[in-house]
This record gives C-alpha cells, structure tokens and sequence, in this order.
C-alpha cells in the first residue's frame, strides 16, 4: 500500500530490480520520499512513520522476522526485496521515535521524534545502516525533527565502504564532508528531492561537483517530478558521470552504470600550467557590474569578445578568478559573463559561498546575469577557469544546454581544485562553468525559515527514479 503512494506498484517495483539483477548490479537507490511522495503536515506524515531499529545495536532481519510484516510493514516489504534479489538495497523513509517531554527537554510537544531517514539492507535483507537527516530544508522542518547531533553514518559491503547523508545535508559540512576525510568512504549513497535552481545549483551539475571535488563515488537519486523541476539523478566519479537523467516528460528512469572500486586513485588528464597570482583589482569601471545570482550579489565582467583573458577579484580582497576563453564566434543574441562571490549565502540556508563562475546570462541585459536559463548555443573553442578561492572544499562543475553534462570534455587538476578547463571543443553551447566553494568555518549555523512552494499545497505523488551502481572489483 505505501509502496504504491509513490506511483509504483509492488509488481513495477519487482521489475525494476529484476532488470537489475540480470544486469549483475551491486546496489539499488531509491530517492528522498520515493515511497510516500512530500507535501505533509506532521500530523499527516505520522501514518507513514515506522519505529526503525538502531543497526549498530541491534541485529535485525526484517524478512526473518515473524512480527515485523505486522508491526514494521515497510521495513518487512524491503528487506525481503533486497534477500529476495541478492543486492544492497537503500531507501528513504520516515522514522518514528516516541519521546516524553518529563524526561526529555527536547522531546516535540506531540510526544513523538520524526526523522526524514534512510535506511540500507544488505543483499541478506538485514537492516545494516539507519541515518537520520541533519538538515532538512525550509519547511520540512515543520514535519520531521532534526537530529541534536549530526550522524556518520557509514556501512561496509563486499564492493566498497559506503557513507549515506539526504539532499541539502550536501551543502554543509557535517555529516557529509568528514564521512570521506575521516571515515574514509569512497562511495556515498544520496535520496535526494533537489530541484533544480541554474545557474549553480542543477542536480546533476552539483551531485557531479561533489564527487570531483571530494574524489568518492557518488550515486544521487532524485524524484521525478517535472513541474516543481524535481528532477536530476546520476552515478557520478570522480572524474565524471558514468549515468545520469534528466528530463521535464512525466517518466522517471532506471540508470545502471559501473564504478571504480577505489576511485582516489583515477587518473586526471588535465595537463594545467600554474598560473601568476591575479594581480588585476577591478574597479568596477567598463565591463564590470553586479548582478544577483540566486540572492548573492556577484561581481562580473561581460565576455565582450570572441576571445580573451579576464581577471575579477571581489570588492578589491585576494578572492580571485580568471578566465581565458575563446569562442567559435561571439553571438549577438547570447550574453555571457564571468563573476565572483564570497560571502555568506542566506536565501534557502545560511553557508559560506566563494565561486568563480562562468555563465551565460538570461538576456542581453547584464541584471539578467545570474537568473535562471536552460538552453545556450554558443559554443566554446577552448576555456580555462581559475580560483584563487582560499579553500580545500572548491567543485568544479560545467553544466551545457538543456541542463546535460559533458562527460569527457572537461576536466580540473587533483583537489583542492584551482582549475577547470575544456579538453576540446565543446559539443554543445555553454550554461555554467564553476568552481563552487565552500568555506565552512564561516557558516553561521542557523537555517533559515522561508516559504518553499515545492513542499506547499496538498499531497504529491512522486513517479520513482532509480539508480543502481556495479562497482568493480
């Protein structure tokens, strides 16, 4: 019954992993509310809620166990597909945790703890990692309680040490920077319900940043729900996509790709000469101008010419970027610009941005620099974009027309990233090039609360998009 909220039936559900079975995968991912669709009040998410065990401290086998078809129905129906199809199996879902306010301080005024969870199944149907979201987004807040203390949520399985954290958790520093630097995963599970926000925040522009930026695997499944711009997902290297869909039709997909067993170890191809320090500080005169890039006011010079090399420092401090260039030719009706940022981004959340960014602006006025546009034909001959953006956490994305991604024509030397650059010509016309970074120790720590329309309004069903990785061996 709960399987099925999500637009999907128990028998489409069980084609689904039997397509991935014959194709030998290791691991299934389901997205962020794949099973019950979002858009609830905390009342109305209770019925959806089952009381999920600690696998750290208990051993449990749902399939194994007499009561819990009764008792934990969700839990029993997934457990038994992962023993059923022999793979690992990773779900989201709600966690219920009653509570006493006589006894705990913290405890919700309703009596109950409700976490936006994933849980993970080996290929035995046992329960073997549980983590609770540590920051949910805008209003979810309202529904699902955030954890005191942030999760390292980490499981070993035959093909590989896993870390899992859940959408907006990936623009913070904790739980998800340390899994990699000092749990030492290489490959992070991720449901995720991410729409789209260009130029700098695409799903699969910004899943694919991450892995490049932090050298792990990364497996990002997304709900598909094309009106809200839900959509995005891929299977993602360190030095590219292996999958990844994206589409505005009513169908999801169901991606299968291999992945490097150890993918610190992949070769880059990027041959970067070590640029002088920028010693332009821009004034602010000619070419230059503000304009509002999703609430951050960035600094940017106009790509006035077909080629050439432009230098933007930020109100006159040592943040920096430049870019060489050079286009096959300089369109009249496309603009494009290069900027830079550093401060505190406030907007959907409150975390330190430093981002040099290449982009092209909506119109041909330089206020439309920064929103939203999907589609470019301008195509670049060669690009080369440095930051001097005093970080270790900076990745690199490059985002082409029709919101896709151009594996293989691109690349950044070996984090900290300091440089992109095209490997040729590009086949399609540009939307982004970045490097985004993040300067945690900067964060103020609070999130703000602001209307979202996307978790507004009455109950949506959510089509359910899969991704499945074969790690190699």
């Amino acid at each position: 019954m709960i399987l099925a909220a999500s637009g999907l039936t128990h028998k489409e559900w069980l084609t689904l992993i039997t397509l991935t079975c014959s194709q030998n995968a290791n691991i299934i991912v389901f997205p962020e509310y794949g099973l019950t669709g979002f858009g609830y009040t905390r009342q109305s998410f209770r019925p959806f809620l089952e009381n999920i065990p600690d696998p750290e401290k208990v051993s449990w086998n749902a399939c194994q166990d007499p009561q819990a078809n009764s008792s934990s129905p969700i839990l029993h129906r997934l457990s038994c597909l992962a023993k059923t199809y022999n793979m690992y199996l990773v779900a989201n879902m709600g966690d219920l945790k009653p509570c006493n306010k006589s006894t705990d301080e913290h405890c919700p005024t309703d009596g109950r703890y409700q976490y936006n969870t994933n849980v993970v199944f080996d290929d035995e149907g046992k329960l073997v990692a549980r983590y609770h979201k540590q920051h949910p987004f805008l209003n979810e807040m309202k529904v699902v309680d955030r954890p005191l203390a942030p999760e390292y949520i980490t499981f070993q399985t035959p093909f590989g040490k896993f870390g899992t954290f859940i959408c907006f958790d990936a623009l913070f520093h904790d739980p998800a920077v340390p899994l990699v630097t000092e749990y030492k995963v290489d490959h992070i599970v991720f449901p995720t319900a991410w729409f789209d926000v260009l130029p700098l925040f695409a799903a699969i522009g910004f899943h694919g940043s991450w892995a490049r930026g932090m050298e792990v695997n990364f497996l990002g499944a997304n709900t598909h729900v094309p009106r809200l711009l839900n959509t995005g997902s891929g299977i993602y290297s360190p030095t590219g996509a292996k999958k990844y869909f994206r589409s505005l039709s009513s169908n999801g997909s169901l991606s299968v790709a291999a992945l490097p067993r150890d993918p610190k170890n992949m070769p880059h191809n990027i041959s970067v000469v070590k640029a002088e320090k920028i010693q332009q500080r821009d004034t602010g005169t000619g070419d230059s101008f503000y304009s509002d890039l999703f609430g951050d006011l960035f600094f940017f010079k106009e790509l006035s010419k077909p080629e050439g090399t432009l230098d933007v420092c930020y109100n006159g401090s040592d943040i920096c970027c430049s870019l060489t260039y050079k286009m096959t030719e300089k369109r009249g009706d496309e603009m494009y610009a290069v900027g830079v940022f550093d401060g505190l981004h406030t907007r959907e959340g409150q975390y330190y941005l430093r981002i040099c960014a290449l982009i092209k602006c909506l119109g041909s006025s330089r206020d439309s620099c920064g929103q939203r546009t999907y589609s470019a034909s301008t195509i670049f001959e060669s690009f080369t974009l440095q930051g001097e953006l005093d970080t270790p956490y900076v990745y690199p994305q490059v985002v082409a027309d029709g919101v896709s991604l151009l594996p293989g024509e691109w690349d950044h030397n070996i984090p900290p990233v300091t440089h992109l650059q095209s490997k040729q010509q590009l086949s399609k016309g540009l939307l982004t090039a970045a490097l985004f970074g993040r300067v945690y120790e900067l964060d103020d720590g609070s999130i703000i609360e602001s209307s979202a329309a996307h978790f507004h309004g009455h109950f949506i069903l959510v089509s359910l998009l899969t991704l499945i990785a074969h790690l190699v061996f």
